[in-house]
């Protein structure tokens, strides 16, 4: 039986920064089209559990060891990246220490979630106002079947 056409996985970490004052979170701005600022992540190599995958593309991009929370939630609709139809797990996390731009990230930058900037890529908008209701009240957001 041929291997079935599926979205590719991928995966998100809203990174809290717990040694700063508010608990920022690490927003890169992206090297690559789709150009923007956006929420560290990538995709899921073969053979990889999806919690490494979240770990491993935190460092990747930001230098950062992270600690996975909580899932918050897995984005998958068809026109969520410009180049392809992807399935992204969004993880949130902290960590403590100093990031840095790495690998795809042209630049890095730490916000307040209510204070995010205009240019969000892929449906990152849609992920943060997820994750500050998860941070305001405590829970997760419903399934999106629409």
């Amino acid at each position: 039986m041929p291997a079935p056409v599926t979205p590719l996985l991928t995966v998100d970490v809203i990174i809290e920064l717990i040694d700063r004052p508010e608990r920022p979170i690490v927003l890169i701005e992206r090297r690559n089209p789709p150009h923007g600022w956006a929420i560290p992540g990538g995709f899921v190599d073969p053979g990889e559990r999806v919690e490494h995958a979240a770990i491993r593309e935190a460092l990747e991009e930001t230098a950062l060891n992270v600690e996975l929370q909580a899932l918050l939630g897995v984005y998958s609709a068809p026109l969520r990246d410009p180049r392809a139809h992807t399935a992204s797990a969004v993880y949130i996390a902290t960590a403590s220490g100093e990031p840095e731009a790495r690998d795809d990230a042209k630049g890095i930058e730490l916000f307040d979630p209510d204070a995010l900037p205009e240019r969000l890529a892929f449906d990152h908008a849609e992920i943060l106002t997820d994750y500050r209701r998860f941070r305001l009240v405590g829970t997760l957001p419903p399934p999106r079947l629409g």
